[in-house]
């Protein structure tokens, strides 16, 4: 019976060994499409001519600040997305003109505006929420007559994206600083 046990044991293991060539096959057959679009933001050269002057000659940080359409540029670039470039700057303006928007107001602002309903609620406010600009919230409420329920959606403005953005500034900042002071010791 034991010579019976060993060829089965032997199968599973060239069964398993199979398998787990086929999972590195599959894996080296997958094309790597770089970063998709809606996880990236646009980041162009630091000396772009597209980009207000942020630091000094020593590496220095300046005291001027981007305007809303130089920072939205970021998320959506003017050069590659003008429509949604544009559209999420006219929505931006208005959040922070109001502060919070109620789904009402939205609705207005993309009628109004003459905004694709798809447009603006599958790509430009997606984006803006998993960037940090915005920030979603819904509420559930439900009606007493008809037992329906309605979830209505308010919008507010976010210190998340800059707060992402200045933690990996700041950990890069740090890490040069590290790496000088190392190198200035031997």
């Amino acid at each position: 019976m034991a010579e019976e046990e060993a060829p089965l044991e032997e199968t599973e293991e060239i069964q398993e060994g199979e398998r787990e060539e086929e999972k590195e096959e599959e894996k080296h057959k997958i094309a790597s499409r770089g970063i998709p679009s809606k996880e990236s933001l646009y980041l162009p050269a630091h000396n772009s001519a597209e980009l207000r002057s942020f630091q000094d000659g020593n590496e220095n940080i300046t005291r001027n600040s981007w305007n809303l359409e130089e920072v939205v540029n970021f998320v959506f670039p003017a050069r590659y997305q003008p429509k949604y470039h544009e559209i999420a700057l006219a929505f931006m303006r208005l959040a922070i003109e109001r502060g919070t928007l109620s789904g009402d107001e939205i609705g207005n602002f993309v009628s109004q505006n003459g905004i694709s309903k798809a447009t603006f609620y599958n790509r430009v406010l997606p984006r803006l929420r998993r960037v940090g600009m915005v920030k979603v919230e819904r509420q559930t409420i439900i009606a007493l007559e008809s037992k329906r329920k309605f979830r209505p959606m308010t919008i507010t403005l976010s210190k998340t994206f800059g707060n992402y953005l200045m933690k990996i500034g700041d950990s890069w900042l740090a890490i040069v600083d590290d790496a000088r002071t190392k190198s200035k010791r031997i």
